[in-house]
């Protein structure tokens, strides 16, 4: 499968024999533009500018937003309900966690996930070989409690999202923030935007890989 990030919490998620996935498409309001992409099917975790722009994709995708299963060629799509806020919803409302099955691979996106680390919620998510987590908080779990989440749902590969970056207009911490807090024998950044991985890939040791954005 190949995984492709293609901005703030935006990523493409491709299946061996072709079938995609587009997880938050966002608004250019961010501060920069959402690239050109089409695929098969977009999830948005919630209804907020940076994460619903299912508009701009192309290919007439299905959309999916609640919580229920889903299934596409080749793939398994399940959602679970979480909190964008400490305080089950009151601040912020609801998110949508999303966990994906390709080419044997267990996928988990957290969306805006914003609520502290619970045994409940990790057995809920569990398993998790590829974990796309927010860290940059304000509006989503910072730096810290995105390593509480890590360390606990211990998957192979970690690719944070949600960060601030050059052009971002958002009041988020940069990246550094998190993977600061990890050895720096654990933590790749890389020049490209995206990925490739087969089972044979994960070896069980948590690896923090930084993708560039398109």
């Amino acid at each position: 499968m190949k995984i492709e990030y293609l901005g703030h919490s935006c990523f493409k998620l491709t299946e061996s024999t072709g079938t995609s996935v587009v997880c938050d498409p966002y608004s250019a309001e961010i501060g920069y533009p959402m690239p050109e992409v089409s695929a098969d099917a977009v999830t948005l975790s919630h209804r907020h500018y940076d994460h619903d722009a299912a508009f701009s994709v192309g290919g007439g995708p299905v959309v999916i937003d609640g919580e229920s299963g889903h299934d596409l060629p080749g793939v398994e799509i399940n959602s679970i309900k979480s909190f964008h806020d400490e305080c089950r919803g009151k601040k912020r409302g609801e998110n949508i966690i999303f966990k994906f099955r390709m080419d044997g691979i267990d996928v988990c996106h957290l969306g805006d996930l914003g609520e502290a680390c619970s045994s409940d919620l990790i057995e809920t998510i569990l398993p998790v070989n590829v974990l796309l987590i927010p860290v940059g908080g304000n509006y989503t779990i910072d730096a810290e409690m995105a390593k509480e989440y890590v360390d606990r749902i211990m998957p192979d590969i970690v690719i944070p999202m949600h960060y601030r970056t050059k052009d971002c207009r958002l009041d988020i911490d940069k990246v550094d923030e998190f993977t600061d807090l990890f050895d720096e024998e654990f933590v790749e950044e890389r020049e490209e935007n995206s990925i490739e991985l087969s089972r044979s890939d994960l070896n069980g040791e948590t690896k923090i890989i930084v993708l560039r954005k398109t």
